[in-house]
């Protein structure tokens, strides 16, 4: 069990910073034509799937609790993208358990 928990930590946390890389990708490609401005992580999920992102939304206000999305979810959100992907990937990997002997 320990062993699958380490590998699916492992994985996600690589897929993580993988994603990091496609809007730190564009920002940079922004920045050389002089129009560079942070993409952030509520904009990046409304251009994959925005079904998924009201579905979200609908879903913690309704049923977990409103103060839920509009106090930790949408701050969130509006952080920059490639850094909050980054950042998770790395402490993903970082808190994977190691392997005993």
């Amino acid at each position: 069990m320990r062993g699958l928990v380490r590998g699916l930590m492992g994985v996600l946390g690589v897929l993580l910073l993988a994603a990091s890389l496609w809007p730190a990708a564009r920002e940079a490609l922004a920045a050389f034509s002089g129009t560079h401005r942070l993409i952030p992580l509520g904009q990046l999920w409304f251009e994959i799937d925005p079904p998924s992102l009201n579905l979200a939304q609908a879903g913690i206000q309704r049923h977990v609790a409103p103060w839920l999305w509009e106090d930790v979810v949408q701050p969130l959100l509006e952080l920059p993208a490639w850094p909050v992907l980054a950042g998770l990937g790395t402490v993903l990997l970082a808190l994977r358990p190691f392997r005993s002997r």
